[in-house]
């Protein structure tokens, strides 16, 4: 899997990049991780992956994260479905994409 080597890396911080229309010195880390893990699927490098990880208590700890997320492209669904071995059905973002077309097709 992906990113299993995150206990080897040296502690890494987030691109405040990412996050650039929050004020990072009053943001919760913890409150917020929704949205931090989905930017950083949608547009992080892979240091803001490792980042996050230690940040967030390890790599199963991200994973439950990353299932949480309420909407991700396409793209990224299957990305982190692939690199975090995630059944799509598990991630809620994909339960909503179904929901959204389930009530189009109605």
């Amino acid at each position: 899997m992906l990113f299993d080597d995150w206990k080897d890396k040296s502690p890494l911080k987030i691109s405040s990049t990412l996050l650039w229309d929050y004020d990072l010195s009053t943001f919760n880390w913890e409150k917020g991780k929704l949205i931090v893990v989905q930017r950083i699927v949608e547009r992080g490098w892979d240091n803001d992956f490792y980042a996050a990880i230690q940040l967030y208590g390890g790599l199963e700890a991200f994973i439950e994260i990353v299932k949480q997320v309420p909407y991700l492209n396409e793209r990224d669904m299957n990305f982190v479905s692939k690199a975090f071995l995630i059944d799509l059905n598990d991630l809620q973002c994909y339960k909503n994409k179904q929901y959204r077309e389930q009530l189009l097709n109605s």
